[in-house]
């Protein structure tokens, strides 16, 4: 098996299910030792573990709720344990993948999802990004997940998309403040996916399924793996000239 990444150790947040997961078992496949975050569905990371560990790969599931910063220091310090025993006292890859979603049309969003979805999606992510950089490894990988919906308007997801963009923005922000240290970072922006973070929107509206396949070129919806391994190879040695890059994985919607 090629192992570009072998004596890797990389954070996947929001890893015991869909795009997160599928991020994981690539990882672990490539070679890498991962740790990844869940925040209340703990069969479902533990099994992820499971997993990873078939696939030779030390791995550890670590709970925390990443709405806003409240826990990021109690994590860092988890994290920092479960590295320690693993023989580092830093690591290589970050993938911010945690999200949310709250769907609405502009006229009935509240302030509550709005706050919501700024502390998950935005607020998390920068605090953890600043809180655990100093233990990046110089030469490291940071992936930021982003959403096609930052460039093309979704009506139900405008509290979201927009604050994507923000965090698509911050990527090229991150990627100047960390080049330094040869640390790339980089942002994946999905469109559509037939997966559990969607399958209400899917339930509720039908035909947004023909939606997305009618205006994207491939003529299909894309599946967690279709974004998971774009992810891995942003972490590979032959990505280690890509930095501050956003790239669409959406199989060409709305072209």
């Amino acid at each position: 098996m090629h192992t570009p990444l072998k004596g890797k150790l990389a954070l996947v947040t929001g890893g015991s299910r869909n795009i997160g997961r599928e991020t994981a078992i690539e990882l672990a496949k490539a070679g890498a030792d991962v740790v990844i975050t869940y925040v209340s569905q703990k069969e479902a990371a533990e099994a992820t573990v499971t997993e990873l560990e078939s696939l030779g790969a030390r791995a550890a599931a670590l709970k925390v709720n990443l709405t806003g910063s409240g826990e990021i220091d109690a994590f860092a310090s988890a994290f920092s344990s479960v590295i320690e025993s693993w023989g580092r006292s830093d690591f290589d890859i970050l993938v911010n993948n945690a999200g949310t979603l709250r769907r609405a049309l502009f006229h009935e969003v509240s302030e509550d999802d709005l706050d919501h979805i700024f502390q998950t999606n935005y607020k998390s992510v920068f605090f953890l990004t600043q809180r655990l950089g100093p233990k990046l490894a110089d030469g490291g990988r940071i992936v930021n997940l982003g959403s096609g919906t930052a460039r093309i308007a979704f009506g139900p997801l405008v509290a979201y998309g927009p604050l994507k963009a923000a965090l698509q923005s911050l990527t090229l922000y991150l990627a100047s403040f960390f080049g330094s240290r040869g640390i790339t970072v980089n942002a994946v922006a999905p469109g559509g996916l037939d997966d559990d973070f969607n399958a209400d929107l899917f339930e509720e509206m039908p035909e947004a399924r023909d939606y997305l396949r009618g205006n994207t070129a491939l003529g299909r919806i894309g599946m967690p793996g279709d974004v998971s391994g774009v992810i891995a190879f942003l972490c590979r040695p032959e990505a280690g000239f890509i930095s501050g890059a956003v790239v669409n994985v959406d199989g060409g919607y709305h072209l």
